[in-house]
């Protein structure tokens, strides 16, 4: 029974992986104006998953020196998924 809870754990760390690389592209898209921010497709889509990540991103701004223009707090927090998903993957076996 366990190891199905530990399956979709996984399964939902791999898909907030995913949101968190499509919120990232779509920002660098609006950034150098390959999609307009008045997009609303683009826009609603973006200002979503903003507001899925920004609570679990706002912690991890707080800790890490500020770079200027570049955010790397998605990177950290990818990094920090992809650590659990091993964990609970060695627990698996």
């Amino acid at each position: 029974m366990s190891d199905a809870f530990l399956q979709i754990f996984l399964m939902v760390i791999n898909t907030a992986n995913m949101l968190l690389i499509v919120w990232f592209i779509i920002g660098l898209l609006f950034a150098f104006n390959v999609v307009s921010p008045r997009n609303q497709f683009a826009g609603a889509v973006h200002d979503a998953l903003s507001r899925l990540f920004e609570p679990a991103l706002r912690p991890i701004r707080r800790v890490m020196p500020d770079t200027g223009a570049i955010d790397f707090s998605p990177m950290v927090f990818l990094m920090i998924l992809n650590a659990i998903g091993y964990i609970l993957q060695g627990a698996l076996r």
